[in-house]
């Protein structure tokens, strides 16, 4: 499961607050496994979903936030949805991709990292997603600009994709969210 010792760090009782603050019981799991069993895309992660959520018990927040698999988590909640204990894992993954970014740390999938503040900055800007808007970021940041470029134009052509941003009537309560106000959730 872990390849190396793990030693709780002064830090550890912090990071666990962090958790508990979003509601994230990590010391509820008994490491049946079911998460890691049924996570589609387990094969391209370099921890098991399950080391995940026993590391975040242990207050292993620097390795957690140096892994690939905080970044290629797909969030499809498989893992909760089999958990005996109701750990909700697709939020400890988003709550560790957050506290990377935060932190600068560079992420260990860079291009899902571009994907994941591309599509945070068109909800915060426009309190949904504005496919093209992020679509252009996501290809700047990335550097893949042409990538699927066919797919892209046929998408368009089809009506698939708005030209213009339509957004939501309430932004002033999108930007309160991002802005972390009534938040108590720190670094």
């Amino acid at each position: 499961m872990v390849d190396k010792p793990i030693c709780p760090t002064a830090s550890r009782g912090k990071f666990l607050q962090k958790l508990q603050q979003r509601e994230i019981d990590v010391q509820a799991c008994f490491q049946c496994g079911r998460c890691s069993a049924g996570c589609p895309v387990a094969e391209y992660f370099d921890l098991s979903v399950m080391a995940v959520v026993r590391l975040a018990a242990y207050g292993e927040e620097e390795r957690l936030l140096h892994s690939r698999t905080i970044w290629l988590c797909a969030a499809c909640e498989t893992c909760a949805s089999r958990c005996p204990n109701g750990i909700e894992i697709a939020g400890l993954m988003d709550i560790l991709r957050e506290l990377a970014c935060r932190k600068g740390i560079t992420a260990a999938e860079p291009r899902v990292a571009a994907f994941h503040q591309a599509f945070l900055a068109s909800v915060g800007r426009w309190g949904r997603v504005y496919e093209m808007g992020m679509i252009a970021s996501y290809k700047l940041h990335s550097g893949d600009l042409t990538g699927d470029l066919p797919l892209g134009l046929r998408m368009v052509a089809r009506g698939r994709l708005r030209m213009l941003p339509e957004p939501i009537a309430e932004r002033s309560a999108v930007a309160e969210i991002f802005a972390g106000k009534g938040r108590e959730y720190e670094r």
